[in-house]
């Protein structure tokens, strides 16, 4: 009898990992969903900051290019799902007439740079303080993550919640540019 009750808990337990298994593998990645944002269609709110490295970032001066406005947190865990994607799509895209930029959300300078420095980011695309969250405000932010895509005439063309993908974003700058 004991035999059989180990091997029925056995069996059960294999099924379990069975079961937790094919769901790892099936499930959907974790991405971004496009939004109505009241700011589609309209002038994208002003964005004038000195990056972490000093240099001025005006979205007025990137007139002409695609921008891709990121709002982050080095504590936000979809922030670090997307740092990856947000890296690839500005190296991909550097030559192409599209700037990235990224806008700390709701977090110390010293936390957003040492996440900067984590991922490398200041390589491919520069991050900048919001630090009365008045960026977030006029954007209508209220948690990271959060993309803007800035069409080249400085017009809001889609709002992304969550954690974008390079494929997400490839998909709005070619609707942008369409």
């Amino acid at each position: 009898m004991r035999r059989r009750l180990v091997l029925v808990v056995a069996l059960v337990a294999l099924s379990v990992v069975i079961g937790l298994s094919v769901l790892l593998v099936t499930r959907q990645p974790v991405s971004a969903t496009s939004v109505p944002s009241p700011l589609l269609g309209k002038v994208a709110p002003p964005i004038n900051a000195t990056t972490f490295d000093g240099a001025r970032f005006s979205l007025a001066s990137e007139r002409g290019k695609v921008v891709v406005v990121n709002f982050f947190a080095s504590w936000c865990g979809p922030c670090q799902v997307e740092e990856p994607n947000l890296i690839t799509f500005a190296w991909q895209q550097r030559h192409r007439g599209v700037a990235v930029v990224g806008v700390v959300f709701n977090d110390t300078v010293n936390a957003a740079k040492a996440f900067d420095v984590k991922w490398g980011t200041s390589q491919f695309y520069p991050s900048i303080d919001d630090p009365n969250g008045a960026f977030a405000f006029h954007y209508g932010v209220t948690s990271p993550p959060s993309t803007f895509v800035i069409d080249p005439r400085g017009r809001v063309a889609a709002e992304l919640l969550g954690p974008v993908t390079t494929a997400q974003l490839d998909q709005v700058l070619a609707r942008v540019r369409a």
